[in-house]
């Protein structure tokens, strides 16, 4: 699973605010390392952060969710059915696990 993270919408939502990365790293409690992990695909994104993004920029979570790292596929040749219900299974796993976390950051709200 690949992520995307749509660094230059999440750029244009904080100049909106007149706010920068620095800002946005800092509401979800992370240093700017860590938000430039987000920033560049080398890690996604936890619940705990969208919620914060999304209070923080004023957008709707799902719309913060989609733009902070979509899943993508791209199709390979010569690919297994095996080896692609390896991959179905794996994305699904990592779906639970997001649910599973953004679930237990509800809780701990309510």
């Amino acid at each position: 699973m690949s992520l995307f993270f749509d660094a230059d919408w999440f750029d244009a939502r904080l100049a909106e605010r007149w706010l920068d990365r620095a800002a946005l790293a800092a509401c979800a409690g992370i240093d700017t390392s860590q938000l430039e992990q987000l920033f560049t695909n080398q890690r996604a994104p936890t619940a705990h952060e969208l919620e914060a993004f999304a209070k923080l920029l004023s957008k709707d979570l799902v719309e913060v969710t989609l733009r902070a790292g979509v899943a993508t596929r791209a199709e390979q040749q010569g690919e297994t059915s095996s080896a692609r219900i390896e991959d179905i299974e794996a994305r699904l796993d990592a779906v639970d696990a997001w649910l599973q976390e953004f679930e237990a950051a509800a809780r701990k709200r309510a």
